[in-house]
């Protein structure tokens, strides 16, 4: 097996927000540069992390001198402090970091953002919202993702038991349903790209992308009883 590909990433804002990315990069064996302006949470991540600073993310001499222009990632996670989170972003672009990821606290804070060359913006508790909404609404989705404004990604639970016995080919969800299917769950075991001959069994996982609508329709017939 290909061994993973390591890039660096620099966290700004070691908050519940920022520190949980902070951890969860470090469980991946990423390399992370942690930063705060407060000296409690840089000591708190500085034994998981690669290289934790005390530092100002509105002091663009403090920036350059950490090389921040040279990191894959910035995550930019300050969030409460709009001021000084649009100032972090427009600071991380004019030294050339590749991929700028901000949270933003409210529609307002994320147009600014965008507006100042953030390349992602992220709204934890809409993002959460939406989820726990499809959650309640679409139990039969175990994980959905948008992957723009009209195409998702998911993973649709077998439970309709006219389609159990019953090989991809015969269901032909492509043109059915115009969805296609990039992998199965059977019994805990994952196939990518599934032979159009695999017969499905009840509670197979199928991990299909397309449109949403399409998707939606498509989960309310695996559904159904």
């Amino acid at each position: 097996m290909a061994k993973k590909e390591t890039k660096n990433y620099a966290v700004i804002g070691l908050g519940l927000f920022g520190g949980s990315i902070c951890k969860a990069l470090a469980e991946k064996g990423q390399e992370v540069l942690a930063i705060d302006i407060n000296e409690n949470q840089v000591n708190k991540f500085a034994p998981i992390v690669t290289q934790a600073v005390i530092a100002d993310a509105t002091d663009e001499d403090a920036m350059r001198n950490l090389a921040l222009g040279k990191f894959d990632h910035v995550f930019i996670c300050i969030g409460q402090n709009m001021q000084a989170s649009t100032m972090a972003t427009l600071i991380m672009k004019e030294l050339g970091a590749k991929d700028v990821i901000c949270r933003a606290e409210s529609p307002l804070h994320a147009k600014v953002l965008k507006k100042v060359g953030s390349d992602q913006v992220i709204q934890p508790e809409v993002d959460m919202g939406y989820r726990v909404v499809e959650r309640v609404l679409e139990p039969n989705i175990l994980h959905y993702l948008m992957l723009n404004k009209n195409v998702s990604l998911s993973d649709v639970r077998v439970e309709n038991q006219t389609m159990v016995g019953k090989s991809l080919r015969e269901l032909s969800l492509a043109e059915r349903y115009r969805i296609t299917v990039i992998a199965v769950t059977h019994q805990n075991e994952v196939m990518v790209s599934p032979s159009p001959d695999f017969v499905l069994a009840y509670d197979d996982r199928l991990t299909v992308i397309g449109q949403a609508t399409a998707v939606d329709e498509f989960n309310q017939e695996a559904s159904a009883n």
